[in-house]
């Protein structure tokens, strides 16, 4: 999912700087009215259990392997907003204090993991929330199809990047990047579901959700396909 330099035309690289620059700026713009005191202190713990987690890649069948993403935990947690700066941050300390992503594709890697990540997560877990309403459970369902889809569409527009790079035909990057990631989902929504409920446990207050106006979600939801279906054509 990070994407090295040298894999990217100089042309997709800009484009998604320029994408990225304007999510990041209009987050900045949003936390900046609605971020509370609380929520600084979970961003910071939140953004260092996800760099950790992060490090840590487990095996897929064929011998690849994958890595937890927690785009869906992070806007679950704290909103969609404020999720893009944390995930923002950690992706930049992964490019440059560990190499894990190249410089100029960095553009490109927030695009992918701190800006459509949280957005389809968000708008997916509050569709599927407005859908089961307040049943049992329908927390952790949510939160383990947001991560699921998250992480498929991030994968789904890495391809596309570098299908329009030319460095792997979309025919071939488009249903290798999806598969092994629809694999790498299963255990992103399993880490998803069993932090949401220990959180949900011990601290339900963190739950954005619970604290956010219900008939946002909508606009959300409608986000969060628009954007699955853009990449998915």
């Amino acid at each position: 999912m990070h994407i090295p330099d040298g894999f990217l035309s100089i042309g997709v690289i800009v484009v998604c700087w320029v994408l990225s620059i304007i999510g990041i700026g209009f987050a900045l713009a949003r936390t900046r009215k609605a971020l509370g005191e609380r929520q600084v202190p979970v961003m910071g713990v939140l953004a260092a259990f996800i760099f950790a987690a992060q490090m840590l890649n487990f095996t897929i069948a064929g011998g690849t392997s994958g890595h937890f993403l927690g785009a869906a935990l992070a806007a679950i947690l704290l909103g969609p907003w404020a999720a893009m700066l944390t995930m923002t941050t950690v992706v930049a300390i992964q490019a440059l204090l560990f190499q894990d992503g190249g410089l100029l594709a960095l553009g490109a890697n927030i695009l992918n993991m701190a800006v459509i990540g949280p957005i389809v997560a968000y708008g997916f877990y509050r569709g599927v929330r407005t859908l089961l309403g307040n049943r049992k459970g329908s927390l952790l369902v949510a939160g383990f199809v947001a991560a699921w889809v998250s992480i498929v569409v991030a994968a789904v527009a890495c391809a596309i990047e570098l299908g329009f790079s030319g460095t792997s035909p979309i025919g071939v990057a488009l249903p290798a990047m999806a598969g092994i990631h629809a694999l790498i989902g299963i255990g992103e929504g399993l880490i998803t579901l069993g932090a949401l409920a220990l959180v949900a446990a011990t601290r339900p207050d963190l739950i954005e959700a619970e604290r956010a106006p219900a008939p946002a979600g909508m606009r959300w939801v409608w986000g969060g396909l628009a954007i699955a279906i853009a990449l998915a054509l």
